[in-house]
């Protein structure tokens, strides 16, 4: 497949964005990812967009190239929950290697902390993924259904509420010097444990902030001399709600990395940085172990033995993740794309690590564990 590269990235701070919405923050995104990459919004012949919770529109696309002033040969807005910029990113790939497009810019954000109703309106519109007859009737929210999964998975591997803790700490330790983060406080697993309750076994502390943000991404044809090829990308679809799961050690993110290594010709083993997708403590946790980075119940394990720390073998969402760098819908799991590709561009600020990573894996999941697409990033293309 010939060659697409991550040639600029831009992100936004999250947090409490007042007075911004969905479209201003986009559009600080964007700029600066076409100001990374040096290019000209005339430059841009393809545009892929997020939806916004705030801005519910059917036609965001077109929207957005409007409002940005870009007269793309191709847009399209997706829509796939937590796994939508991981699927931007392959569908942006896709397009420059057809020869659709040359220059994909990538981009999603929200002012869904501070959209008229807030964290309530998000919330409430967020539940609505629920099976419509057998589930949304009862009220469940996104946290109950995680709950109802970590309860389970404890269950099947030993892991306790301290243990889904570890987590949490581990992801504010990675926020603390990132600036932007909208939870930069250090914690501890004490502090986790002694947070508000929300669907037992989580707690706030457990759980991501709602966040105002945006986050962009330009896809090309041609590098840059920072830029980080995308050599491998998949996908893997298995269910929707979760009373349609039908098995929590195959929840479809072992499909869809299997597919992303067979394409890019590599295995874990090459893998030298980690974005994983984390709305809940038990969200990264089930993943990094499906993914085949930790065994079965052994991930706080290995958090404890620092593997997943900026210093260990496999360096974990060094931004702070959707639990500390915060969560504005779409560019919440498109900042972990971005961070994994400043990594391997060497531009990471004071989180750069030494050496530069060569290869890393990005993991998004949408739903209830329900869409995954995992991508690989490199420094250098790949046949």
């Amino acid at each position: 497949m010939t060659p697409a590269w991550i040639t600029g990235t831009g992100l936004t701070a999250f947090g409490r964005r007042e007075g911004f919405d969905t479209l201003d923050l986009m559009s600080d995104a964007a700029t600066e990812a076409l100001a990374d990459a040096g290019c000209e919004r005339t430059e841009i012949d393809g545009l892929v967009t997020g939806y916004s919770t705030a801005m519910p529109h059917l036609m965001l696309a077109t929207v957005f190239a409007e409002h940005f002033g870009l007269e793309p040969h191709y847009a399209h807005a997706v829509q796939m929950g937590g796994a939508t910029g991981c699927g931007m990113a392959m569908l942006a790939r896709l397009l420059v290697a057809s020869g659709q497009c040359r220059n994909v810019l990538v981009v999603a954000g929200e002012n869904r902390l501070t959209n008229t109703g807030g964290r309530d309106s998000a919330i409430r519109t967020l539940s609505q993924v629920g099976q419509a007859n057998y589930e949304v009737p009862y009220g469940a929210t996104i946290p109950a259904y995680y709950a109802l999964l970590a309860s389970l998975y404890a269950s099947r591997y030993g892991i306790s509420e301290p243990e889904l803790a570890e987590m949490a700490v581990l992801m504010r330790r990675h926020a603390v010097p990132t600036t932007g983060a909208h939870l930069n406080e250090p914690i501890d697993v004490a502090e986790v444990m002694a947070s508000r309750p929300i669907a037992t076994p989580l707690k706030k502390l457990d759980c991501c902030p709602i966040s105002d943000g945006a986050a962009a991404l330009l896809v090309s044809a041609a590098p840059t001399a920072n830029a980080a090829a995308i050599v491998g990308a998949g996908q893997a679809h298995r269910h929707q709600h979760i009373s349609g799961l039908r098995d929590i050690d195959r929840t479809g993110a072992s499909d869809a990395a299997s597919r992303a290594f067979s394409q890019a010709g590599l295995d874990r083993s090459a893998i030298d940085v980690l974005g994983i997708y984390d709305s809940f403590t038990i969200t990264a946790m089930m993943l990094l172990e499906e993914l085949g980075f930790s065994e079965r119940g052994r991930s706080a394990d290995d958090i404890r033995a620092g593997r997943y720390a900026a210093d260990g073998r496999l360096p974990l969402n060094t931004h702070g993740g959707l639990l500390s760098y915060g969560h504005s819908g779409v560019a919440g799991g498109m900042a972990h794309i971005i961070e994994v590709a400043r990594q391997i561009a060497g531009r990471a600020d004071i989180r750069q690590l030494n050496p530069a990573p060569r290869t890393g894996f990005v993991h998004g999941d949408g739903g209830i564990l329900s869409a995954h697409v995992s991508l690989i990033l490199s420094s250098e293309a790949r046949p």
